[in-house]
């Protein structure tokens, strides 16, 4: 297949892996590159990366998965969603079993609440005009990956006339949240494998301001194996330089500008807001919340929402895990009470998550 089965030609990694292996040799300490983005994470994990690269080349998987960091708070809202029997709650596939404080989506359906899998924010808006005598609750979560589509089905909902589409927002935007593990002495990052999905929309100059304050080489990288090597050995020779700038390996996708339409339409429906994530705590201006003239498609705003007392699970350590200070493999819960079939956590549910990455691939 065209731009895949080049990038992962055995022969060409075993080269680049040779490569890493000399210049670490002249690392003067060792190296923590940390990657923020959930399909490098399973990506990483999938094609054994790791085990190519030497003791002193070490990579962190970052909070890149969109559903790992939605806090415990948002999924018992939208749980809270299910109960009342004129909501159709929509929501993609992987929050379905994610854990709240006390129920998640999954036990809710199946208990009888009305909680439907879709594939877009525009089948949800489907749903709702299908349904004038129903409230359709779409569950907007992600990074800025998925946030212009999600922008895209509330102009929509507008252009149909709707009255009864609602999005229950909790997006996330990434420089905000590098910036805060950049400047976490206990990581002592290195650099970043720049998120790739995420940069196809905001451009690579968005990490400049990072790399430039704290000194830190960024490589936007694509995903197959021969990309993640050769982001990898763009972040060392940018390392052994002494330079501390932003690069664009995955050139095939990946601008400088980014796509200023998806920019626009998110700009449209979008403004900044303080966010929580899951294990980083409260980050300001790291959100996206709906304009308050679009104030009539915001569940939170234009529909009671009870979620109750917010009871996170004391054993779970998928806040560490997202922060890179804490292997899957150092949680006493993974894959003895934690497992795919049985999750604690979020990072054991989503398809990008780490937990769920390492148990698939890393033992």
């Amino acid at each position: 297949m065209k731009f895949q089965d080049e990038f992962r030609d055995r022969e060409l990694v075993r080269n680049m892996a040779a490569n890493i292996q000399r210049m670490a040799q002249r690392l003067s300490k060792p190296v923590n590159f940390m990657e923020v983005c959930g399909t490098h994470t399973m990506s990483i994990y999938q094609f054994g990366i790791r085990s190519l690269l030497p003791e002193n080349v070490r990579l962190v998987s970052g909070p890149g998965c969109p559903v790992c960091v939605t806090p415990v708070g948002y999924m018992d809202k939208a749980v809270a969603c299910t109960a009342d029997a004129r909501n159709i709650v929509a929501t993609f596939g992987d929050m379905l079993r994610v854990p709240g404080s006390r129920s998640s989506l999954m036990e809710e359906r199946a208990k009888g609440a009305d909680v439907r899998i879709v594939y877009s924010p525009l089948d949800a808006v489907a749903l709702a005009n299908a349904n004038p005598e129903r409230r359709v609750i779409f569950l907007g979560i992600g990074f800025e990956t998925t946030a212009p589509t999600i922008a895209a089905s509330i102009l929509e909902a507008t252009r149909l006339g709707l009255s009864n589409y609602y999005v229950l927002a909790s997006h996330k935007t990434m420089p905000i949240a590098m910036d805060l593990l950049t400047a976490d002495p206990d990581l002592a990052l290195s650099g970043y494998l720049c998120p790739a999905h995420v940069s196809t929309v905001i451009g690579a100059n968005a990490y400049k301001p990072l790399a430039e304050k704290y000194h830190i080489p960024c490589v936007v990288t694509g995903f197959e194996p021969a990309d993640v090597m050769q982001g990898i050995e763009m972040l060392l020779a940018q390392v052994l330089a002494g330079e501390s700038r932003v690069e664009i390996q995955y050139s095939r996708a990946v601008s400088w500008e980014g796509n200023p339409k998806a920019q626009t339409i998110m700009e449209r429906v979008f403004v900044p807001c303080d966010a929580s994530w899951r294990g980083l705590g409260m980050l300001p201006g790291s959100g996206l919340a709906i304009k308050p003239e679009l104030a009539r498609f915001d569940a939170e705003k234009a529909l009671e929402i009870d979620p109750g007392e917010e009871r996170e699970n004391p054993a779970c350590r998928c806040g560490e895990v997202l922060k890179g200070k804490l292997s899957p493999f150092d949680c006493p819960l993974f894959s003895t009470a934690c497992t795919p079939e049985s999750p604690v956590g979020a990072c054991m549910v989503s398809s990008e998550g780490t937990c769920s990455a390492a148990y698939k691939y890393g033992r």
